[in-house]
């Protein structure tokens, strides 16, 4: 049986279609017009309007908003994006459709992190393989989408304060013609680390005996401080052709990651993006869009800030343990739209080429002797695609298309000696420094509007994605020590096949003057999934002469759920808005659970608002996770519920923001505070306690 609060929240979701169109003149939120009106129920978009309104320090921390997606703590900033059970390269997240890879192994800096708000008009998801244009977008797609000038000249400042010395602030600049456009901003943000439930530093996770706890000069240090630049402009060069080109800069120091054995000293990301985009360039040709772009990560990871780093007579350096990482990542993209009978046929080319190399030194191992972490690994993919839109009639849209990728990898640092010494003995077949894959991905959606205020969606789809660079490649020996007795190596498997997601949904939206209601369910069976697994020592636990090792396996895994949403007006401008959401995963091989899926989880919210100023109070929950996998020492995780409160006032040029989140200061731990990375410590991070928060903006 659901839990109470579950159950109620429910209740409501289901019984919004049969409450009355109550006042007339009441006017829904933007957002939901455009969600019950632009996009099928397997898509989402979430606005800066929204963003703006919450605490959330990161796209990754906005992006739980939308349900079905969550976010994985690992620190109080920089978390990542889980949808639908589905993380890392099994989904896309991208900005105006350009990659970037960070630069850390475990993912202290995932692709959001690299994206600031103040350069953000909205975040448009869609769930499920149904997107064509992107390689590798198996799981999903998270597209950030840049902001444009308003004409004119304009100007705006943002400022946020918030619990624990959190500040952030930001102004953009821009002027818009016609015929030309810029708009450029700086943004900064910092923080103490925040504190959980029960007053405790979220830097205090670890026991006065831990050789990785905090440093006494560090455990109340800053969490981070980020400063980000950007640039964009644009030119109508005629009325049809139109270029832009965007620039950014960020440099993030001093990042604290609790859950992991080392922090960052800094990360360092530069972006770069030029597109052409020709409107009708023939009678033939609808659109043509050309797309370029590069981006760099410059990472730096170690623990210095650790106990863990004391001078001894081995640890002869600021720190026992350190890796150097960077990345860079370009590619381009040729698009087009032509009128083929009654629909429109969208087709394209892509590529991009991925570098990325990582070198970790620790007194653990040969006297900080550099072992080639990310052994300076290549990667190259180029695809086609095509996609057919065909309204069939009045009320029934079809669409289908097909991709093709092929993907090439090379290993440069990996000599044969150590693939043969390090790698070969946790597999079972013969190892290779280079590999390459081929690839098809297709889909069809239906989409059926019976009537104006209902709408059904039905999909099919079986798509791919690579295995990365770190899966097939990683390479850390790690020596046990009384330090570290439990220390494994980190070993990639150049065996790995690429996974696939063959999935079905169905959709259903309902609409009226005064309410919304979307729902989805659907079922994936993901082939050659790729999963983290504990390997013994290959000499047997008598000899000893190699420890054992977190490696990845191809296994057969299923996900299924779903998500509901809806928002109804009431009267006296008030407003009740809940969703739900609910992924099942499980190892196909063992009939065990998969690991790091979220729980039941929702929130339901009343909300007084009349334009100008709004109070919305909110129930935010999940269920108990008790689906873990055992094998990965992955824990169980309690239910909880809290309570959130804000408001807002919107002036003609000035907008106000204030709340408190977690109202009532309860301690708790979302399920996804633990990861499959081997890298982390075991350690659990519990959420924020009660935080409040002040935004002012202004906007000229």
């Amino acid at each position: 049986m659901l839990p109470r609060h579950l159950s109620t929240l429910l209740a409501i979701l289901l019984t919004i279609c049969s409450l009355p169109a109550f006042a007339a003149e009441t006017v829904l939120l933007d957002e939901i017009v455009v969600r019950s009106t632009e996009v099928t129920t397997n898509e989402e978009v979430l606005t800066i309007r929204e963003v703006r309104e919450s605490p959330a320090r990161d796209i990754g921390e906005a992006a739980g908003n939308i349900p079905g997606l969550t976010s994985l703590r690992k620190g109080a900033i920089a978390n990542d994006i889980v949808l639908r059970g589905l993380q890392g390269d099994d989904i896309n997240v991208l900005m105006d459709g350009v990659r970037i890879q960070g630069g850390c192994p475990s993912r202290m800096d995932p692709p959001a992190f690299h994206f600031d708000f103040a350069e953000v008009e909205s975040i448009e998801v869609v769930k499920g393989p149904y997107d064509l244009t992107q390689a590798g977008s198996m799981g999903g797609l998270v597209n950030v989408v840049s902001k444009s000038a308003d004409p004119g000249p304009g100007f705006s400042a943002s400022l946020t304060v918030g619990s624990y010395e959190e500040l952030s602030t930001s102004f953009t600049a821009s002027m818009a013609t016609e015929k030309a456009e810029v708009l450029g901003g700086y943004a900064y943000k910092t923080s103490k680390p925040p504190k959980d439930g029960n007053g405790d530093r979220i830097t205090d996770i670890y026991p006065a005996t831990s050789p990785n706890r905090y440093r006494e000069g560090d455990v109340d240090s800053d969490a981070y401080r980020i400063n980000t630049y950007w640039m964009k402009a644009g030119l109508q060069l005629n009325n049809k052709t139109r270029t832009e080109l965007n620039l950014a800069h960020q440099d993030a120091e001093h990042v604290l990651y609790p859950a992991l054995f080392m922090d960052a000293e800094y990360d360092r990301t530069d972006r770069l993006n030029w597109t052409t985009t020709v409107d009708q360039p023939s009678e033939l040709l609808d659109e043509i869009k050309l797309q370029a772009y590069w981006t760099g990560v410059d990472h730096l990871m170690h623990d210095e800030f650790r106990e863990s780093s004391r001078p001894t007579m081995m640890i002869t350096r600021d720190y026992m343990m350190e890796t150097d990482a960077d990345t860079t990542t370009y590619g381009a993209s040729l698009s087009g739209a032509l009128a083929v009978g009654p629909g429109e046929l969208r087709g394209g080319i892509d590529g991009f080429h991925k570098n990325w190399d990582a070198v970790n030194r620790s007194a653990m191992y040969m006297g900080y002797a550099p072992q080639p972490m990310i052994p300076d690994v290549d990667q190259d993919q180029v695809g086609l695609f095509a996609e057919y839109n065909w309204p069939a009639t009045d009320t029934i849209k079809i669409t289908t298309g097909l991709r093709l990728d092929y993907a090439d990898t090379s290993a440069n640092s990996l000599d044969s000696s150590r693939l043969d010494s390090l790698y070969q003995p946790y597999q079972s077949s013969s190892l290779s420094r280079d590999n390459d894959f081929f690839e098809p991905t297709a889909n069809l959606q239906l989409s059926w509007k019976p009537e104006q205020s209902l709408e059904l969606f039905a999909g099919l789809a079986s798509a791919s994605r690579m295995p990365d660079a770190q899966e097939l490649y990683i390479g850390l020996q790690r020596i046990p020590t009384m330090m570290m007795p439990m220390a494994k190596n980190w070993i990639g498997n150049p065996d790995l096949d690429p996974s696939r997601n063959n999935q079905a949904e169905v959709g259903i939206k309902f609409t009226g003057d005064t309410f919304f209601l979307s729902g989805s369910t659907y079922y994936s069976r993901v082939d050659d999934y790729i999963n983290l697994v504990s390997v013994p020592d290959p000499d047997g636990p008598d000899m000893g002469t190699l420890p054992g090792a977190k490696t990845y396996q191809n296994i057969d895994a299923e996900l299924y759920g779903g998500e509901l949403s809806g928002q109804v007006s009431l009267p006296l401008d008030m407003y009740l808005i809940g969703n739900l959401a609910y992924t099942h995963g499980e190892n196909r091989d063992t009939n065990e659970p998969l690991a790091e899926i979220p729980p039941l989880a929702g929130s339901v919210a009343l909300r007084y608002d009349i334009d100008t100023w709004f109070v919305e109070v909110q129930e935010q929950f999940a269920d108990q996770q008790n689906r873990v996998d055992d094998s990965l020492n992955e824990e169980e995780t309690s239910g909880w519920n809290i309570t959130n409160i804000k408001a807002g006032l919107n002036l003609d040029q000035w907008a106000i923001y204030a709340g408190v989140n977690n109202l009532f200061d309860k301690y708790y731990f979302s399920h996804l505070s633990y990861q499959r990375d081997p890298f982390r410590t075991g350690a659990k991070v519990p959420e924020v306690g009660s935080f409040g928060y002040l935004t002012v903006m202004y906007k000229y």
